[in-house]
């Protein structure tokens, strides 16, 4: 999906590729073979660029061409309430455009609409690109207050009961902090290197920080640095609190298993004792016209003293 378009903080307004114009935002995503070479043609970037985000594998990085310079970045994605994710987001600076590359349509860049036109403008690249990476850096800070909440309702779910389901959103819990860990150092590779580009004359000409622009860059490592903290944080949390249940969980079964051996060991006294008075053999209190009331006696006299004495050992 291919769309154009131009706002100046009053006047959105979506274009089309055949009426391109100055300080225009390309927007790319999941985009079609051709589309991405319509956008490289017109916008003389290399096709590389256009590309580079498109591999889910493609980890963090800025490189530089003599009229373009890509910035890739990870932004966070909420898969499911338990399953989050990252997503590769190429933005390419040209001297006349600014170009968004994504596999998937994300809040991040939906968040730059009319609705928000005041608050960014396309003719400003460089800040336009600041404030792209200040909103990936805020989401990640939500999916992490959502992930909070969650794991605290999973260890009240797992406190009640020990189920399945609790467990495995525990784990997709922790697999997505794992990416949210990863690529939020990444990112900082990234927006530090951000920083230090002031000095390099190769890219003056298309990423150029100003006072306010360099401000909002150091307020996104910032947010990024915390969202870092955090992430550690709640890993560290889930990580001790998946040993914690499984080791209640080891422990109930130890529980169950004592509880099950008991209770065999009780029931198999008056079949041992039943046995016995069934053998086709002479038998005490077979000629007392009472033997059975006695038979049943005994079974109850030693099922009591074997019940007795597992409950003082505590092994029931």
């Amino acid at each position: 999906m291919l769309r154009i378009y131009k706002n100046d903080g009053i006047n959105f307004t979506e274009l089309d590729i055949t009426n391109l114009v100055r300080n225009a935002w390309i927007n790319l995503v999941n985009p079609t073979a051709e589309e991405l070479e319509l956008v490289a043609e017109k916008t003389k970037t290399p096709i590389d660029f256009l590309k580079a985000a498109l591999d889910e594998e493609e980890r963090p990085r800025i490189e530089m061409e003599e009229e373009s310079v890509l910035i890739l970045i990870n932004i966070p994605v909420m898969l499911s309430e338990t399953n989050y994710d990252t997503l590769p987001l190429g933005i390419i600076i040209t001297p006349q455009h600014i170009i968004s590359v994504c596999l998937e349509n994300n809040p991040v860049i939906l968040e730059f609409n009319e609705y928000n036109r005041r608050y960014f403008s396309t003719a400003k690249r460089t800040r336009f690109l600041f404030q792209i990476l200040y909103k990936s850096a805020t989401y990640y800070l939500r999916y992490l207050r959502q992930i909070s909440k969650l794991s605290e309702q999973i260890e009240l779910g797992l406190r009640r009961t020990m189920k399945n389901k609790e467990l495995f959103e525990l784990m997709d819990l922790q697999q997505g902090l794992t990416y949210f860990t990863s690529s939020l150092r990444a990112n900082g590779i990234v927006l530090d290197k951000l920083l230090r580009i002031r000095s390099n004359q190769q890219t003056n000409h298309l990423i150029q920080i100003f006072e306010e622009d360099e401000d909002l860059l150091e307020d996104v490592i910032i947010e990024n640095n915390q969202a870092v903290q955090m992430v550690e944080m709640y890993s560290r949390i889930l990580s001790g609190m998946a040993e914690t249940f499984a080791s209640i969980i080891s422990n109930n079964l130890n529980m169950v298993m004592k509880f099950l051996t008991a209770m065999t060991i009780i029931l198999a006294i008056p079949t041992m004792i039943a046995s016995f008075w069934g053998m086709n053999v002479l038998v005490p209190f077979q000629e007392n016209r009472f033997g059975f009331l006695w038979a049943v006696i005994i079974i109850l006299a030693a099922t009591g003293i074997t019940t007795y004495v597992l409950i003082r050992r505590r092994i029931l």
